[in-house]
């Protein structure tokens, strides 16, 4: 169910399709597969060949947009895998099913993970299709959306909307964001949208099967996308930074990132300042490093202050 979002910022605006481009090139979701990064499978331990399928049947396509429209469920074969999931055939199709849609995946890119992909060949998925495009020769399938009952991701794709606040379950952490269980559709947080602050990995901020309030930034519903937010449930500190802090102030910070022209050091989430070489200390030094190490914490005088820039000026110089 929704909340009221009166409390929070006005509704972001729509997002366009190279949003969601830059995360299908992440190789999460299946470009259309590419032969070639398939992995070998071995003959004496696998009986099912990989095989290329050339030429595809336009009524395959037709059927197979009927079966996502009537959001029936099929139980095929894995026929191989690539670094991003498992590949299954259909007919005159191949279809993908990404890891992230996978119930029972260890769902982190280890040689484990390898092997637990490798070791889906020959065996059969209960799947839905949840993207299909024959002119890009895509045919996405899901066993997460499998586990729901007819109809109701298409009930609940109706009902969110842009604006909205949802509680949902985190089903998987990949290196560009999370992924959030709405109640039979996946959400998916990036990167970008986790924190105000720096964030290296999904995984350094939340865990799998957690569960937490999201925002919806964009609902596509023709392809079940569904863009979340954590960091939009929180004031942008970067709107007040002039109200809460005044040049020549001494403030307290964490070193978060050391470069050759200086450092940046955290003064509360998602407001970073800059250190400048030049601001560092006094005399020569070969390196930002020779002074401060990431993770130090300093203090530092506000030389600056740019909201707008998100910009802050930091000088250990004058302390």
């Amino acid at each position: 169910m929704s909340k009221d979002t009166s409390q929070y910022s006005s509704t972001p605006p729509p997002l366009d399709e190279s949003y969601w481009e830059s995360l299908l090139h992440e190789g999460e979701f299946s470009r259309s597969v590419d032969l070639e990064e398939i992995e070998p499978v071995s003959a004496p331990t696998q009986n099912i060949a990989v095989a290329s399928i050339e030429i595809t049947d336009i009524g395959d396509w037709q059927e197979a947009q009927r079966i996502m429209d009537d959001d029936e469920v099929l139980s095929l074969i894995v026929s191989g895998y690539n670094r991003g999931g498992l590949l299954v055939d259909w007919e005159s199709l191949r279809g993908f099913v990404p890891a992230s849609q996978l119930v029972s995946l260890q769902q982190s890119e280890t040689p484990s993970r390898h092997n637990s992909l490798e070791d889906y060949i020959g065996k059969a998925l209960t799947l839905r299709v949840i993207e299909l495009d024959p002119q890009k020769n895509r045919l996405i399938l899901s066993e997460r959306a499998a586990q729901v009952g007819v109809g109701a991701r298409a009930e609940l794709l109706k009902t969110i909307t842009a604006g909205s606040i949802l509680n949902g379950r985190v089903t998987n952490l990949c290196d560009f964001g999370a992924f959030v269980d709405l109640g039979g559709v996946e959400g998916l947080i990036h990167i970008s949208e986790l924190s105000w602050g720096r964030v290296a990995h999904p995984a350094d901020l939340l865990k799998r099967q957690q569960f937490l309030d999201v925002l919806v930034l964009d609902v596509d519903p023709s392809a079940a996308r569904v863009a979340l937010s954590i960091k939009r449930l929180t004031p942008d500190p970067w709107v007040t930074v002039a109200e809460r802090y005044t040049v020549g102030e001494v403030i307290e910070g964490r070193v978060t990132n050391v470069v050759d022209f200086g450092a940046f050091a955290c003064v509360e989430e998602g407001l970073e300042g800059l250190i400048h070489f030049s601001e560092l200390a006094e005399g020569h030094f070969l390196h930002p490093r020779n002074v401060v190490k990431e993770g130090e914490i300093i203090k530092a005088r506000i030389l600056s202050i740019d909201g707008n820039a998100r910009r802050l000026g930091l000088t250990l110089r004058l302390i």
